[in-house]
């Protein structure tokens, strides 16, 4: 920080990862993302960085069923325990960045502001076999289906909890706007304790259905089956995305294109990937 001196800090890096990772590493997760948040904004505040963003994750907001989760919803219930130590963490980011405008708002000029993203997904994703989130999981069980004429492809849980998705490039633009906003204007519009904006997609799907849309584009002539052994999480995660939109943004890439474009990728990239 000292040799660059940025103006701006986009804190994207975290330890992430499915269900199965959360609950094998609870330790790594939450160590991991408390070391890395709070190294990266102590240190941007020492080198006089003054305005910095940090990606929280939707998995902050209590288990709340069939309702669409607000900002204010943050802490105001259990969250789901499959992940618990990263939601801990992630809403400790959140808390620093805020508590850092509180103390040093006035005194240094601090402009430290949260989003909340939908679950990501898109181009360079982590297709690990066994820690890697839904979205890139189910693209290569069902691309290596295909390759081996495999009969079926097993995925986890019962296939009905919905999940909204927001693709990699529509987060990169709306991030990059949030940070842009004017402070009196990104202000009116939050409180000093209640500062993140939630970044989704605007609806959510069922995990059948969208195993059923992979199947599709990438060709798969066989059939999906869930394992009613493993966990499914929280039945419903679908972020109100309201305030960014009545700020004027809103995602553009629909999930059938996104997904297209992942798939795509991964065709052409995966013996470089992360996949072992």
């Amino acid at each position: 920080f000292a040799a660059e001196k940025p103006d701006q800090v986009y804190l994207c890096a975290a330890k992430v990862g499915g269900i199965h990772a959360n609950d094998t590493f609870p330790a790594e997760f939450i160590y991991d993302n408390l070391m890395i948040e709070s190294n990266v904004i102590h240190n941007a505040w020492k080198a006089g960085v003054k305005k910095l963003l940090f990606l929280g994750s939707s998995c902050i907001y209590p288990k709340l069923p069939d309702q669409i989760i607000k900002e204010n919803a943050m802490l105001s219930g259990q969250v789901e325990s499959t992940n618990e130590p990263y939601a801990v963490a992630k809403i400790a980011g959140i808390k620093l960045c805020e508590s850092y405008n509180r103390q040093y708002r006035k005194s240094h000029g601090t402009d430290y502001r949260s989003v909340i993203p939908t679950s990501l997904y898109g181009p360079g994703d982590n297709y690990h076999s066994e820690n890697s989130h839904v979205i890139p999981a189910l693209i290569r069980k069902i691309h290596e289906a295909k390759i081996h004429q495999q009969p079926e492809v097993v995925g986890w849980g019962s296939g009905r909890p919905r999940r909204e998705f927001g693709y990699i490039d529509d987060m990169s633009a709306a991030i990059i706007y949030v940070m842009n906003l004017d402070l009196a204007q990104y202000r009116e519009h939050t409180e000093d304790m209640v500062s993140h904006i939630n970044i989704g997609f605007g609806d959510d799907v069922a995990i059948k259905e969208l195993a059923k849309k992979l199947v599709k584009i990438v060709g798969y002539k066989g059939k999906i089956i869930f394992d009613l052994n493993k966990p499914d999480g929280v039945l419903r995660k679908l972020m109100d995305s309201s305030l960014i939109e009545s700020l004027g943004w809103r995602a553009t890439v629909s999930l059938e294109d996104g997904l297209t474009l992942t798939y795509a990728d991964y065709l052409k990239n995966k013996s470089l990937l992360r996949s072992d």
